[in-house]
């Protein structure tokens, strides 16, 4: 039972990191600049694209 739960757990790691290598590898690289920001609320920046960023 605890060899295979080994084996089980080196099949999930080892398709974990080949996927993570394989998503890296085809992806085009990340445009920082082009980036939405991660939290607007305070800046000052008016938000955008929800139901609730529609004008009254």
């Amino acid at each position: 039972m605890i060899q295979s739960t080994k084996k089980l757990q080196a099949i999930f790691w080892a398709c974990l990191m080949t996927f993570l290598v394989w998503d890296t590898a085809v992806s085009p690289p990340v445009d920082l600049r082009n980036e939405p920001p991660l939290f607007a609320a305070g800046s000052g920046k008016p938000s955008s694209g929800g139901h609730c960023a529609v004008s009254k």
